[in-house]
């Protein structure tokens, strides 16, 4: 079983999407924050459910796709870093693949 551990960024990604939800509904904010970290509690046991992130060519840097989002996450031998939660009509600029590639 692996460790879920998410990263400073990927915790301000999620806060600001639930923010922009909760302007509308703080009901559905809070639910698609739980959906998240029950997507990435999944990982503890199937770290390879993810695809890789096409834009890196990384099999350690993988993916999961939740109501057009992605949850984007490092492997390693015993823990799951969770690096990112983009919105997927976003194309992932250069800055964000640096810092992807960098924190691998």
């Amino acid at each position: 079983m692996a460790w879920v551990v998410w990263t400073r960024q990927a915790l301000d990604d999620l806060d600001a999407i639930c923010l922009f939800i909760s302007r509308d509904s703080f009901y559905y904010a809070r639910l698609f924050a739980q959906r998240v970290f029950a997507a990435t509690d999944r990982l503890k046991i199937f770290p390879m459910s993810g695809r890789a992130v096409p834009e890196l060519e990384q099999e350690s840097i993988r993916e999961i796709i939740l109501d057009g989002y992605r949850i984007i996450y490092r492997m390693s031998q015993e823990t799951v870093a969770i690096l990112a939660v983009h919105h997927g009509a976003r194309e992932i600029d250069e800055s964000l693949t640096n810092w992807l590639s960098f924190n691998r």
